[in-house]
C-alpha cells in the first residue's frame, strides 16, 4: 500500500509539472501578415500606354488607339502626299494631335479631324467650338476623307504656306516648325508637339513608302535585325508589332512561343 500511494504522489507530481512547465511549440505558431499590394512596375510590359492630346480639344488617349487611328489613315496620307506634296508624317500627326485619334468632340461632331475654321470663304456646314475664343465657327464634314481632302488643299491654296513646298518633302521637322510660323496653330509648342508624335509613331516611315525610297531605322529600338526578327524597343507591345507588320497578335505568340503578352527590350520578336 505504502508503495503504491508513493507511486501516485511522482506521477502526480509530474503531470502537474508538465502542466505547469508546458509551452506551446514554436511550429503552432501562425503570423497573420496583411496582403501587399504589387508594385506598379510589375503591371505586364503590354498594358497600353497612354497620352494627352492638346489642339482643338484635351484627351487622353492609349497607344492602341492612335495605332488604329494610323493603320486607318496611312494610304489617304500618302496619296495626298504624292498628290500635293505635304509630308505624310506632317498629315498623320496633325490629324492625331487635332481629332485626339478621331475621339474629340470636334472630329466626332463635325468630321474635322484638322481642326480648320471655317474662315470667310467656308460656304458649307459648320459647328460652334469654343478653341481660342468661345464659339469659334469651325468646318463640318460628311466624313473624315472630306476632312483629310480639305487640309490638302487649305494649305495648298494659301500663299502663307507656299514657303513649306520649297522645303524637303520628307523633312518633317521644318515643316512641323513652318506650319507655325506660317499660323497654322498659336501654340508655342505645336511643332515639338508634332515632331514628338511623328517620331514616337516612327510615322516618317509613310514619307519613304511615298517618295518609293527605302526606310532607313534611325536607331535600335527601330532596328530589324534580319527580313524575319525585329528588335524589340522602349515602348513596344506585340498588339502595336503586329499592327506594324500586318500579322496578328496570336501569330506572333505562336511564331515566338510566347505563352502570355510579356515581351522585353532587347528581345528578337520572330515576324515572318
Amino acid at each position: 500500500m505504502l508503495i503504491l500511494i508513493v507511486l501516485a504522489s511522482c506521477g502526480g507530481s509530474k503531470q502537474a509539472s508538465k502542466k505547469r512547465g508546458y509551452k506551446k511549440p514554436a511550429t503552432t505558431v501562425r503570423t497573420v501578415r496583411k496582403p501587399v499590394s504589387k508594385p506598379a512596375t510589375s503591371a505586364p510590359v503590354n498594358r497600353p500606354e497612354s497620352e494627352t492630346l492638346e489642339a482643338t480639344s484635351r484627351v487622353k488617349v492609349t497607344t492602341e488607339l492612335v495605332l488604329d487611328y494610323i493603320d486607318s489613315f496611312k494610304e489617304t496620307a500618302k496619296q495626298n502626299m504624292r498628290q500635293y506634296g505635304i509630308p505624310s508624317s506632317i498629315i498623320i500627326a496633325q490629324g492625331i494631335l487635332e481629332s485626339g485619334s478621331g475621339t474629340a468632340a470636334l472630329a466626332r461632331q463635325a468630321n474635322n479631324h484638322f481642326g480648320i475654321k471655317c474662315h470667310k470663304e467656308w460656304s458649307g456646314p459648320s459647328v460652334s467650338h469654343d478653341d481660342d475664343a468661345v464659339g469659334e465657327c469651325f468646318r463640318k464634314y460628311a466624313d473624315a476623307s472630306e476632312s483629310y481632302r480639305d487640309h490638302a488643299l487649305f494649305l495648298t491654296t494659301r500663299s502663307r504656306y507656299d514657303f513649306l513646298f520649297q522645303l524637303d518633302k520628307d523633312d518633317y521637322k521644318a515643316w512641323a516648325k513652318g506650319l507655325k510660323k506660317a499660323g497654322y496653330a498659336t501654340d508655342p509648342k505645336y511643332p515639338d508637339k508634332l515632331i514628338s508624335i511623328i517620331e514616337r509613331y516612327q510615322l516618317y516611315r509613310y514619307d519613304k513608302e511615298a517618295l518609293g525610297k527605302p526606310f532607313i531605322p534611325a536607331n535600335t529600338n527601330e532596328a530589324i535585325t534580319s527580313s524575319d526578327l525585329y528588335l524589340v524597343g522602349k515602348g513596344d507591345t506585340l498588339y502595336s508589332i503586329s499592327k506594324r507588320f500586318n500579322i496578328s497578335v496570336d501569330e506572333l505568340r505562336r511564331k515566338n512561343n510566347i505563352i502570355d503578352n510579356n515581351i522585353s527590350i532587347g528581345q528578337q520578336i520572330k515576324i515572318r
